[in-house]
């Protein structure tokens, strides 16, 4: 299906009018009126306050009325949208080719009103019945003071979100049979949170893996990055087999393990090859934060801290690096997660084990490290920030600016100016752990002829001592509680970092368990250990 296809905007009344006397006049001037016009002839009271179950009904069936008989001017009159709404359901007949419309309205709840739409699409001699729900609600007009369908594209199709359309044509690229790297198949059905990345991997991986289009219906979003989302088949093409790094029963542990928690994301990835075995989201925005999130990663980011002042033999992990209650850097005093007691005795890796800020914030100011030090880490060693990562389907790549003043020190903690997401810190902890930066990816270079990212890596020195505080962090450390049960060689680092705006720090986690290392973030989650924890273990267990 072709990016040419447009929604058609029709000026004016593209049906014959219906409904009671007046209507037809009425209807013309109000789809020109964004709060459903100006009101009926003859009205003499604005009414005010929400409105009555009468008013609801009345003005929900007039509205499924005028749906039902194609005419989007008129139903478009009912809503405080006309323009938008006009738009949307002339599409519907015209681009999406969906007729003979039924519409059964549920037993209304205040203002809102549930409802079941069956109806039939059809392109090109091919037809295929259409039925879902949706909910309207019903709202007193701001200026006219008419009872109003609150306009919003989910009305149409519980699937549409503002800017985009429906639309049935040839497929825009043909289906894939997405299998994992045994073999076995994978479909949004089986795992939800894949739907997005399959749509992706469909819409660039399509043409190359030797299928053949079909006929859909699809929802067209507003952004050309955005792959077309597809509600009903309604002639099957041949679909391309497409080889992907996942592994089934990690991705069918993340699954699970992000519904523990709203707004969670995990990221499992294999450090000996870069392989991203698993990646899940639950989010009510459908948004692939796993590997396009740009939040702060909190005390996660003290790996990559800790690689640099063993990197500049600032400190290794059995050196000193005291955490007192509280330290101030460029006139900013910072201080450690309530309750914990201060130890004027700690080593480096003492206080990588118990997340310990102060202790971090008084070395970064040692020579000979510069408010670039952390910068020239993050990308030099661990591949971070420089925008050249080929995963296969849009990521970001993490961002560890050079900060002077407080965020200097800020940053070395995983807040100030640093941004990460779970695939970003799941490829930390396996550079970390191998010594090696293998750029991680979704689908195998050698499909599309990309050229991965390279970073030089850690001296193995470095990797042996990181992995050693990661190990000590899982064991005996802020780790232990979510590590818990797992056998095998482990390593974890918990964080929580603190965002403009929320009551709740987001929860972070990394792991790893063997040759698999993962990472989870959950929004106000609070604590490393608390939310994001139990996800990174869960996903460790089915992997490891």
């Amino acid at each position: 299906m072709g990016r040419g296809v447009k929604v058609a905007v029709i000026g004016g009344v593209f049906a014959v009018m219906v409904g009671g006397a007046g209507y037809g006049a009425y209807n013309v001037v109000s789809a020109l009126d964004g709060d459903g016009g100006s009101g009926a002839a003859g009205a003499t009271t604005r009414k005010s306050g929400p409105p009555s179950g009468d008013e609801v009904r009345e003005t929900a069936e007039k509205f499924f009325t005028a749906w039902e008989k194609g005419d989007a001017t008129t139903a478009a009159s009912y809503t405080n949208n006309a323009a938008v709404a006009g738009t949307l359901l002339t599409a519907y007949g015209t681009d999406a080719h969906i007729a003979d419309v039924e519409i059964t309205p549920g037993t209304a709840t205040g203002t809102g009103v549930p409802f079941t739409v069956k109806a039939k699409v059809s392109y090109e001699g091919a037809t295929e019945p259409l039925t879902y729900r949706s909910e309207l609600s019903v709202v007193r007009g701001e200026t006219t003071g008419r009872a109003l369908v609150d306009w919003q594209p989910s009305v149409v199709h519980p699937a549409l979100k503002a800017g985009d359309t429906l639309v049935t044509a040839e497929s825009a690229s043909p289906a894939i049979k997405a299998v994992d790297r045994d073999g076995a198949v994978l479909t949004k059905e089986k795992y939800p949170s894949l739907g997005p990345v399959l749509d992706t991997l469909r819409e660039k991986y399509g043409d190359r893996a030797g299928g053949t289009p079909g006929v859909e219906l699809v929802v067209r979003h507003e952004t050309q990055e955005a792959a077309d989302t597809p509600l009903l088949t309604l002639a099957e093409g041949e679909p391309g087999k497409l080889e992907t790094t996942l592994s089934a029963g990690v991705q069918a542990a993340a699954e699970k393990a992000v519904k523990r928690y709203g707004e969670s994301s995990v990221v499992a990835v294999r450090p000996s090859t870069g392989e991203v075995l698993a990646v899940a989201n639950n989010r009510a925005d459908g948004f692939n934060a796993a590997f396009q999130g740009r939040v702060a990663p909190g005390s996660t980011m003290k790996i990559i801290t800790a690689a640099m002042l063993i990197d500049n033999g600032v400190a290794s992990m059995d050196d000193p690096a005291p955490c007192p209650p509280t330290a101030t850097w460029q006139s900013q005093t910072f201080k450690n997660l309530t309750g914990m007691e201060p130890d004027e005795g700690a080593t480096l890796a003492g206080t990588f084990m118990r997340s310990c800020n102060t202790g971090f914030i008084k070395l970064v100011d040692e020579e000979p490290l510069t408010d670039s030090s952390l910068t020239a880490e993050a990308e030099e060693r661990f591949g971070l920030g420089r925008d050249d990562w080929q995963t296969g389907i849009v990521s970001f790549d993490g961002r560890v600016p050079a900060s002077g003043g407080p965020d200097r020190a800020a940053n070395a903690i995983g807040q100030g100016q640093v941004q990460m997401n779970p695939l970003n810190m799941a490829s930390v902890t396996a550079t970390a752990i191998t010594g090696a930066f293998r750029q991680p990816h979704l689908v195998p270079p050698e499909l599309d002829d990309r050229q991965l990212a390279t970073a030089k890596g850690l001296p193995q020195s470095t990797a042996a001592q990181l992995k050693q505080m990661m190990r000590l962090t899982a064991t005996q450390g802020t780790g232990r509680q979510a590590m818990s049960g797992l056998g095998g060689d482990i390593g974890a680092k918990t964080g929580s970092a603190e965002v403009d705006g929320q009551t709740t720090s987001n929860s972070w986690f990394t792991g790893f368990r063997n040759d698999v290392a993962a990472a989870a973030m959950t929004e106000e989650g609070g604590h490393g250990g608390d939310a994001a924890g139990p996800i990174v273990a869960d996903v460790l267990r089915a992997g490891g």
